[in-house]
């Protein structure tokens, strides 16, 4: 994630605006003129956001100066110390709760991601996120999962073609729809077609897709066809055919994520590190 970017610089900006606006009413209340504090961990889980706090302290003011003690992506414990800032006094509590708010939400989106990721030790099958995101933090949310150990898939409508279900209900049939999407998209264009059974799967495979989705299927009837779908893709002669098909399951609970580590399966998306997951009690302490 490029933090030089305008739109990400531009979110930084909007957080910032949102908390301080026109002032901090308490800023006259401040004697001390420069301060010492630190993060504490109030439960354990996987950091993420260094950069980001980094950057957010620096748009307040570049004379905060900070000590990560921690990495994104690594794991950390109660009362753990994860960084120390010294700066103004009153910099130091105008960035307090935007950056510990970012920081608790996405801690807490790599922390439930990496208790997944985990469950699928031992395979080839990698866990993958959604576009199910709170608007204007897709690409923060997104950034928070690859922390947790998973894979992004597409980050918005522009990246990658999904023919879904209501895409299906109203379009003529999947042969014309690949066309017309390859017809008017970049040759790099990645289609993937989601299917709620096995016979649209194979049709989505017969039809070009490169990914194919199954959704809401049961482990059962993955486990009996998902081979069926990988040979019919490698042995079609028909030359729109990928030989090289990801085979993708969703719409599955998370808690029984287990039964679905099934050979021939090669992504596993869900939402719910994002909309499931909580937030990582983190605390700023000063230094008198």
């Amino acid at each position: 994630m490029d933090l030089n970017t305008p739109i990400i610089s531009k979110i930084i900006d909007n957080w910032i605006d949102e908390d301080i606006g026109r002032g901090d009413l308490t800023r006259p209340s401040i004697t001390e003129e420069n301060g010492n504090a630190y993060w504490i961990a109030k439960e354990g889980g996987i950091f993420c956001g260094v950069e980001i706090i980094k950057e957010i302290f620096k748009k307040i003011d570049l004379n905060i100066s900070s000590k990560f003690n921690i990495s994104d992506g690594n794991q950390f414990f109660k009362d753990q110390k994860l960084l120390e800032i010294y700066g103004p006094s009153k910099s130091l509590l105008a960035s307090e709760r935007i950056g510990l708010n970012i920081a608790m939400h996405l801690s807490g989106i790599s922390t439930y991601t990496k208790n997944l990721v985990n469950k699928l030790e031992g395979t080839n099958i990698k866990l993958a996120d959604t576009r199910k995101t709170t608007p204007g933090l897709r690409i923060f949310e997104k950034y928070a999962f690859k922390c947790g150990g998973g894979v992004n898939h597409r980050m918005g409508l522009y990246d990658a073609a999904m023919i879904k279900e209501n895409h299906i209900a109203w379009t003529d049939n999947l042969n014309n729809a690949v066309k017309k999407i390859r017809l008017n998209s970049p040759f790099t264009t990645h289609i993937i077609i989601e299917a709620e059974n096995i016979e649209q799967a194979k049709e989505a495979v017969l039809a070009g897709a490169d990914s194919v989705l199954l959704d809401e299927l049961s482990p059962e009837i993955i486990q009996k066809n998902v081979q069926e779908l990988r040979d019919l893709s490698m042995n079609s002669l028909k030359k729109e055919v990928n030989k090289n098909l990801i085979i993708e399951v969703s719409g599955i609970n998370p808690k029984e994520i287990s039964k679905y580590l099934i050979k021939g399966i090669d992504l596993i998306s869900t939402s719910s590190s994002i909309t499931k997951s909580n937030w990582i009690d983190l605390s700023m302490r000063y230094i008198n």
